[in-house]
């Protein structure tokens, strides 16, 4: 019979908005960072080429936003364990981001539970934000898990 785990954390954080921002999209930036993730995409690229497939600049993988996801989020004050790491992220496009932008972001904690594996019980703190451009359109959701355990 599995054991129960015994951990606490603030609960009052479920469905407090922690809004970020702003995070100026620069040709710098997607320059850089396209080239970090190694993705030749002429959108991506060349704004002339992103002008020409109908975009108002030059396009940003839309993973870009993982880096401005990295904000500060309030300590949830976990009761457990010592040895803290990333435990995955999902980013769920859903319009196009361009040089030019202004983006804020909004997070909130989603979910925190237990997993027990090969390694011990961890506990999994899942925060969600979602992201806007300067006009107000949703332009990406990202979802990042911290692992915490013994």
């Amino acid at each position: 019979m599995p054991t129960q785990i015994d951990y606490e954390y603030d609960h009052s954080l479920y469905g407090v908005e922690h809004e970020s921002g702003p995070f100026d999209v620069t040709r710098y930036i997607v320059d850089v960072y396209t080239r970090s993730i190694g993705d030749d995409n002429p959108i991506f690229t060349d704004g002339q080429a992103a002008r020409a497939a109908g975009y108002a600049d030059q396009v940003a993988p839309p993973t870009l936003c993982a880096l401005f996801e990295r904000g500060e989020l309030p300590d949830i004050k976990l009761q457990f364990g010592r040895r803290q790491f990333h435990g995955g992220q999902r980013v769920e496009p859903r319009a196009p981001i361009v040089v030019g932008d202004r983006l804020t972001a909004s997070s909130h904690l989603k979910d925190v539970y237990t997993k027990t594996g090969r390694s011990g019980t961890m506990v999994h703190v899942v925060w969600e934000t979602t992201f806007s451009n300067q006009d107000g359109v949703v332009v990406a959701d990202v979802q990042r898990s911290q692992v915490v355990r013994e």
